[in-house]
C-alpha cells in the first residue's frame, strides 16, 4: 500500500546482502554488486505488489556500478552504513524498508522509523 509520499523506497545494503551467501564474491565484489543489481532490476522486491524505487548502495571495491533501469545505484563516498542511515533520514515520512542482516544498522534505520528485511527477501 503506497502513500501519498510515493511508492515504497527500498534500500539494499549491497555488501550485506552479496555476503550473505559463500559463492565466491570476494574474488570478484563489483561483479557480485552487478548480478545483485541485474536480480533487482528483473525482479524487484518479491511479494511485493506495489511500484518500488529501489537503491542499492555499494561501497569499498564495488563502488562505480551503474545503474539500470529500476534500479538507482549510490556509492557510498565513506561507510555504507552511514549513508543507509543518510538516505533514510531524507526519505522524510515516505515508507522506507532498508534490506540488510547488519544488527547495528537494523538498530539505527528502524530508529528513524524504517521497516528492515533480511537478505533472503532479494536474493530468494
Amino acid at each position: 500500500m503506497d502513500d501519498d509520499n510515493g511508492p515504497l523506497l527500498v534500500i539494499v545494503d549491497a555488501a550485506n546482502v552479496v555476503g550473505s551467501v559463500p559463492d565466491g564474491w570476494w574474488r570478484d565484489r563489483r561483479g557480485a554488486a552487478e548480478r545483485l543489481r541485474d536480480r533487482l532490476a528483473s525482479d524487484g522486491l518479491p511479494g511485493h505488489l506495489g511500484p518500488v524505487e529501489v537503491v542499492l548502495v555499494v561501497e569499498g571495491a564495488a563502488r562505480g556500478v551503474a545503474p539500470v533501469p529500476g534500479v538507482r545505484v549510490e556509492s557510498a563516498p565513506g561507510s555504507g552504513d552511514d549513508h543507509i542511515v543518510g538516505l533514510v533520514a531524507g526519505a522524510g515520512d515516505r515508507r522506507r524498508l532498508v534490506v540488510t542482516a547488519d544488527r547495528e544498522l537494523r538498530r539505527r534505520v528502524t530508529a528513524l522509523g524504517a521497516e528492515v528485511a533480511g537478505p533472503r527477501t532479494v536474493r530468494a
